[in-house]
């Protein structure tokens, strides 16, 4: 993440709103040979960690249980040109982003906290499908229900640093800052920035 303090996002609530708002993280440890990453869907836990699941198969999880883990989450994301700027010819082009990073511990968790990651995932994620009936775990049938459980083992991020970035033009002038987003059109980074 980007040193500069001017974009640093301090607020524990605002980071862990971020990643329930992107939803997907990478998930990133080592093992003996090399790192490893992945990609799974995170909901919180009541006591602020973060669950997730995924493919049995999938190359890291047979290394997730007990390990140190970053998981990262990006937002909205954009190239910024200098050509944007009031003075061009005294930049250099840049990213925008936002972005949060979660590192910690990953715990094996058991059946029923699969099957109650799942329930709240898509609790979470239906909602935001309205009017579409939401899907339950109710609509699949037994036998392939215990499957697919079968076959995605579910775990525990305990965060023990959670970091946020929002590197939106902070430290350039209104005007630039004005232009860029003008220069991003409707985009979600162009919102990012005007919020």
């Amino acid at each position: 993440m980007h040193p500069n303090p001017k974009f640093r996002i301090d607020d524990g609530a605002v980071r862990r709103a971020m990643v329930l708002e992107i939803g997907l993280v990478h998930l990133l440890t080592m093992t003996s040979q090399a790192p490893v990453a992945a990609h799974a869907p995170v909901i919180p836990t009541p006591c602020g960690n973060f669950c997730f699941h995924l493919a049995r198969n999938n190359r890291i999880a047979a290394h997730l249980d007990g390990a140190i883990v970053m998981a990262s989450a990006m937002g909205p994301n954009g190239y910024v040109s200098p050509d944007w700027y009031a003075e061009p010819h005294n930049q250099v082009p840049t990213w925008n982003y936002v972005s949060v990073e979660i590192e910690g511990i990953c715990a094996a968790l058991d059946r029923a906290a699969l099957i109650d990651q799942i329930d709240a995932l898509a609790a979470l994620y239906e909602g935001r499908l309205l009017p579409k009936q939401p899907w339950t775990m109710a609509k699949i049938d037994a036998v392939p229900r215990d499957r697919m459980l079968s076959a995605l083992p579910c775990f525990e991020l305990r965060g023990t640093q959670i970091r946020g970035k929002h590197k939106l033009s902070q430290n350039k002038s209104v005007v630039d800052r004005e232009d860029v987003s003008a220069a991003l059109g409707g985009s979600s980074l162009a919102r990012a920035m005007a919020s």
